[in-house]
């Protein structure tokens, strides 16, 4: 299996180096070739810089909904048969390619897998996290997700829509009869904060939590 990660990056230099480290470790665990493609979105620091000794970095210089961005990567990427996907603050395990591989191979289409945050949050916003991730529509988040790349140019890739994109490919790839699993074993630790770079996307809804 030709593996291929995409991760998109906006103002991430702190945090972006870490991420593509954890990455190409779990590509070598798996023992695959692999490639990573950062996608720098409207970057005003040196995410792209620190990238570029990891990852082909695409810039995008224009504003773009997440999932075009995402989708960008992908078309950046040679011919690969599994599509990784996860963000500049999330950190991968070594097993992550692995994982998603083996659960390709019992016949999954789409591997979504939950997020552990890198810090606890505040009062009541840590119950209720936890019941997300427990809730009868599971998890799913763009940090941790895999996709079959046949299924994945099926259905169209990521559609453009400005958050959310993780649930409406997985939605596409339903209504298309592909097989989606949601491991709960298949893990990756993210950032906490609750002022992200993606309107929408998980520091809102940590944010949100805690109100």
């Amino acid at each position: 299996m030709r593996v291929g990660v995409v991760v998109p990056a906006r103002d991430e230099e702190d945090r972006v180096e870490e991420c593509l480290r954890a990455v190409r470790a779990a590509i070598r665990h798996a023992g695959v070739p692999g490639w990573v493609c950062v996608v720098a979105d409207r970057c005003t620091d040196r995410t792209a810089d620190v990238a570029a000794p990891y990852a082909r970095v695409v810039r995008a210089g224009r504003a773009r909904t997440v999932g075009e961005v995402r989708d960008l990567g992908v078309r950046h990427l040679p011919p690969v048969d599994w599509l990784g996907n996860t963000d500049a603050d999330s950190v991968v395990p070594p097993s992550w390619v692995a994982d998603q591989l083996r659960h390709a191979a019992a016949g999954a289409d789409a591997v979504a897998g939950p997020v552990d945050l890198d810090a606890e949050l505040p009062g009541v916003a840590a119950e209720r996290y936890r019941r997300l991730l427990t809730g009868t529509d599971g998890h799913a988040y763009a940090a941790n997700l895999g996709v079959r790349a046949t299924a994945y140019h099926a259905v169209g890739g990521f559609p453009a829509v400005p958050h959310g994109e993780e649930h409406a490919l997985l939605a596409r790839l339903r209504d298309a009869g592909f097989r989606v699993v949601r491991p709960p074993e298949v893990r990756v630790r993210t950032s906490a904060r609750t002022t992200g770079r993606a309107a929408g996307g998980l520091a809102d809804l940590l944010d949100g939590l805690g109100a």
